[in-house]
């Protein structure tokens, strides 16, 4: 408000925005008092878009955020346990539709939620902005291009595929679309292996060898959904789809492979999928690791990770305690839901010693939607990249 024009150099310029403290709301208002030395037009526009642009970078994210609705087609154990407790206790996404072909459950259990027997219905639902696919794996590719196509967001359950050309072709389709293209691979947020991640990245073990990784369990008998073989179907694509992607999260796509399916089941149907997997990755230079899932292991512990390195050993017995904690009941609020004991490990530094590695604070499986909004929000990259999962496949 001085008769002089007031000058500010752009080093100057800088130190003031630096030491800024937005007020709440946030707002800048610009007065122009001096009429009688008018700025000069492109000076003043230069300098506002500069002033803008700092603003909205002083926002907090929370502040910008938008809610986004969730359709959710399939509505059986993944849905139920996997997919919308997580969607429900995120912050900034609303459970908005749900597709169950037959049956009235959802409807019943979800009272405030939309509910279609069609996934052309949801795709019609204008205020729906992602959709996440609960289905047999052999309707992945056709409902994921349908979504994409309506312009929704995509998360598919694992396995991402049968084949990866039908991946490449809807990273592609997404790409083109502008959305997000996501696989669901939960597992990466398992308590053991974010455990095992530290233990690694610390280098207690030392140079690793030999990395193996089980799931094994003892149920003889023949579920229906291994029945009939069909693509994507049988251990390789469900249990093996987990275990497989925990490896190459770590250390990459090995240089060969060499694989074992069968059938250890006695009333396996000769139609029927196989249930049994042993998996041999080569990484040269690197670890060989066995990725094994059996149906027939009769043991009171079950083997769940074995990592060799020439300093020490990393043992851990027993499956991620979270879908049979929350099928029991245990809230997500819980303090002890994912909560695993103390792991063991073996020999540090040459001598012969047990010990134990406590777990780390788990993120649970509702790290996989904290950070898909955080990726929705363009504030970090999707939690699973599509091309990781085409290359699992």
């Amino acid at each position: 408000d001085s008769s002089e024009p007031l000058l500010i150099s752009r080093d100057e310029e800088a130190q003031r925005m630096d030491s800024l403290v937005l007020p709440s709301p946030h707002a800048l208002v610009l007065f122009a008092k001096n009429k009688s030395n008018p700025c000069d037009l492109e000076s003043f526009s230069e300098t506002l878009l500069s002033w803008l642009t700092f603003v909205l970078h002083k926002i907090p994210p929370t502040t910008m955020s938008k809610t986004y609705r969730v359709g959710v087609i399939g509505y059986g154990l993944s849905a139920k346990v996997f997919h919308i407790p997580f969607i429900q206790a995120a912050a900034n996404l609303e459970l908005g539709a749900i597709v169950q072909g037959q049956g009235d459950e959802a409807r019943e259990q979800h009272p405030g939620c939309s509910v279609y027997k069609t996934s052309d219905e949801l795709f019609a639902d204008g205020s729906i902005d992602l959709v996440v696919l609960s289905t047999p794996p052999t309707s992945h590719f056709e409902l994921a291009a349908g979504a994409l196509n309506a312009g929704k967001h995509v998360v598919v359950e694992k396995p991402f595929c049968p084949t990866s050309a039908e991946c490449d072709e809807l990273i592609t389709l997404a790409k083109s679309k502008g959305k997000l293209l996501v696989p669901f691979q939960n597992r990466r947020w398992d308590a053991d292996y974010v455990t095992l991640q530290k233990v690694l990245s610390e280098g207690k073990l030392g140079r690793v060898v030999e990395f193996a990784s089980h799931y094994d369990r003892y149920d003889p008998e023949v579920s229906s959904r291994d029945a009939k073989d069909a693509p994507g179907a049988g251990v390789i694509y469900d249990l093996g789809t987990h275990l497989l992607d925990q490896i190459l999260n770590l250390y990459g796509v090995p240089s060969r492979v060499t694989g074992f399916l069968s059938k250890q089941r006695a009333n396996a149907p000769a139609e029927g999928a196989y249930d049994a997997c042993s998996v041999l990755l080569h990484y040269e230079p690197g670890p060989l690791v066995t990725v094994k899932a059996t149906p027939i292991s009769v043991g009171e512990e079950q083997l769940r990770f074995w990592v060799r390195g020439d300093k020490g050993s990393f043992k851990k017995y027993g499956i991620d305690p979270q879908e049979p904690q929350f099928i029991g009941g245990m809230k997500l609020s819980d303090p002890e839901f994912g909560v695993e004991p103390a792991t063991s490990a073996v020999a540090q530094d040459g001598k012969i010693e047990v010990t134990t590695v406590e777990n780390v604070p788990p993120p649970t499986y509702g790290e996989f939607y904290k950070l898909l909004t955080g990726a929705l929000e363009g504030q970090n990259p999707v939690p699973v990249k599509a091309e990781e999962a085409r290359d699992l496949i």
